[in-house]
């Protein structure tokens, strides 16, 4: 969701300041302040549950090109996405179809635009054989056995991702989860958001858990995707500790970014591959490469390969959430819009964490994909939390609709994951009960449990 402009993006970096700079411009006034989802589906064979192939795919992209205004992106001859005026489809590496939807200014603007891209893709799919699934890891297929999307952007991280960790590829083919952008009004602003979102980061697995599965069997984790991620790149995934510092601030996030090795930067309508330099941003801006220095555009690329549990480019994006069954899909935007976009709710969720320091704080995240709302949070739970945080959420939202004096109660997204939180059951381990039978018994139940026909209620 960046919005410098393309001659902007070409200026040479040649301060600091301008990579910060380059962040502040994400802030907009409060009236301003929108919700922006991204949404990712697994795409299998409706008879046997495995991952659909990569040419399958291109013909269900092929079927929607024209309709409601999509416009075909090409890379190498061959069809990888459709952009909109406000939006586009794409597809990640293995093949997952991602919707990244417009910024809206309500989840009600989300929620028309989902259930419109729901409706096409299922009108298109159905002659295709193919099936759509909400869950957070392929169930069935091996990672050898699924197509790699033909993008030399995956090409590179593909190899690279070979030496910085051992699920780096699972994370690229087999992985799938929600997104949720938003806005701040300024650095201060900002920097509170990053902080409490990564603070939400362990909440968000846990009420979110719904990847159990992986090649076939249980995996040991409710969210394998969690597990998986942790396993991928450590310079690039997970928290930031140094966002929890005192008096961390906006070049606390470009310090961070400057340190993680580069995986390349575009020239001339190419990408010039750096990993075999392992060259951070900082060396970069110091030395070049290949006759080469940085611009901003490389800034911009750069921050797009960050992948940690809270990410800025410049918006704020949360990204610790698996793929949902479709009814319960805005969920996750709801519950970062009642949080993050309400100062109450912000102050009472640092009071709920106040007596942990990172390294507990690192503990409960890193349990929180294997036991989901049972993760111990000192003499309580994650399922004590996410009650709380529930409540905080739906409280935001009220305040958040009066505020605009808007007529829609956007409080009715959070219903399904109230009922989550208040039995204490993840998705993950209601997908577990049904988990047994024949593949055409155990494939019955992933379309039950996830599969989408429609948007959901």
């Amino acid at each position: 969701m960046t919005i410098q402009s393309r001659d902007h993006r070409q200026q040479p970096v040649t301060d600091l300041h301008q990579l910060h700079a380059f962040l502040l411009a994400g802030a907009r006034p409060p009236q301003q302040w929108g919700v922006g989802a991204e949404m990712e589906k697994l795409v299998v064979d409706a008879e046997t549950g495995e991952a659909a192939s990569y040419q399958r795919i291109e013909l269900l992209l092929e079927q929607l090109v024209g309709s409601r205004s999509w416009q075909p992106i090409h890379e190498q001859g061959r069809l990888i996405g459709l952009q909109g005026r406000d939006s586009s489809v794409t597809l990640e590496p293995g093949g997952q179809l991602e919707l990244s939807g417009a910024l809206c200014h309500d989840l009600y603007c989300c929620r028309g635009e989902f259930c419109r891209h729901v409706s096409d893709i299922v009108r298109a799919a159905r002659p295709l054989g193919l099936l759509f699934l909400g869950l957070g890891v392929q169930p069935f297929s091996p990672l050898e056995s699924i197509d790699w999307l033909p993008k030399p952007r995956y090409a590179v991280m593909r190899a690279y991702m070979e030496q910085t960790g051992d699920m780096g590829q699972n994370m690229m083919k087999q992985s799938a989860g929600l997104q949720v952008n938003l806005d701040f009004a300024d650095e201060a602003d900002c920097i509170d958001k990053l902080q409490v979102a990564q603070l939400l980061a362990p909440v968000f697995y846990a009420l979110f858990a719904n990847s159990p599965l992986l090649d076939g069997r249980p995996s040991g984790f409710l969210s394998t995707r969690g597990e998986i991620w942790s396993r991928t790149d450590r310079d690039r995934v997970g928290l930031i500790p140094r966002l929890f510092d005192e008096g961390a601030d906006l070049h606390s996030y470009v310090d961070y970014a400057l340190d993680v090795p580069m995986y390349f930067i575009a020239r001339q309508g190419r990408l010039l591959d750096m990993t075999g330099e392992r060259l951070t941003f900082r060396r970069y801006l110091a030395e070049g490469f290949a006759g080469f220095q940085a611009i901003l555009a490389d800034w911009d690329l750069h921050l797009s390969t960050l992948f940690p549990e809270v990410r800025l480019r410049p918006q704020i994006e949360l990204r610790s959430a698996d793929s949902l069954p479709p009814g319960l899909t805005l969920s996750v935007a709801a519950l970062a819009k009642g949080l993050l976009y309400d100062d109450a709710a912000r102050a009472e969720i640092r009071k709920l964490f106040r007596q942990y320091d990172v390294a507990a704080l690192q503990e409960i995240y890193r349990q929180s994909w294997r036991l989901g709302l049972k993760t111990p949070v000192g003499r309580h739970s994650l399922g004590d939390v996410a009650r709380q945080v529930l409540v905080l959420a739906r409280e935001g939202l009220v305040r958040q609709q009066r505020e605009r004096n808007s007529r829609f109660d956007e409080t009715l997204f959070l219903d399904g994951i109230d009922e989550i939180a208040a039995s204490g059951v993840t998705l993950a381990e209601r997908l577990l009960g049904r988990w047994h039978g024949s593949r055409r018994q155990r494939l019955a139940a992933l379309k039950a449990h996830c599969g989408f026909d429609h948007c959901g209620p």
